[in-house]
């Protein structure tokens, strides 16, 4: 018998949504804009607003999916060396994201769906400098939403 917390048995949620937030993230990082940048800030709030209710919930379970995602791609590149993910990839995961409302403070009223995000972005960052590629987090979900059936699908 399945568990109900059985990653089969997630929604989906909105993954294109969620990545978008992900990459536009990252590219702002990068670009040296942080999130509490006032431009950006307004930018992200104008998009959360858009969303509606039912819209945030699935922007959540889109970046469940990606953290899913991106700790199984992690999970088999450090298994491939001989390492445990656990070791390597958890401690500093949470350590870090401990230290986001400095740096990534949460939505307004909404303080899980910050800390989701947060944990997305820092595992695609930690992903593509695992593959030396600014965009490979981004271009594997794309992939993976692509050989799935697109956005709706269940990724494989």
């Amino acid at each position: 018998m399945s568990s109900s917390c059985d990653p089969k048995r997630a929604p989906v949620g909105d993954v294109g949504a969620a990545l978008m937030m992900v990459d536009s993230r990252i590219k702002a990082v990068h670009a040296g804009k942080s999130a509490t940048d006032p431009e950006q800030r307004e930018s992200m709030d104008q998009f959360l607003a858009s969303l509606g209710a039912n819209g945030l919930d699935d922007l959540l379970d889109g970046a469940c999916a990606l953290i899913c995602m991106f700790m199984t791609w992690l999970r088999k590149a450090h298994e491939s060396e001989g390492k445990d993910v656990i070791e390597y990839v958890v401690p500093t995961l949470v350590a870090t994201v401990r230290m986001m409302p400095r740096s990534c403070p949460p939505p307004r009223g909404r303080p899980n769906d910050g800390r989701a995000e947060a944990t997305a972005f820092l595992l695609a960052e930690h992903v593509n400098r695992n593959a030396d590629n600014p965009e490979s987090a981004t271009r594997m979900i794309m992939d993976a939403l692509t050989s799935a059936g697109g956005e709706g699908s269940q990724p494989r």
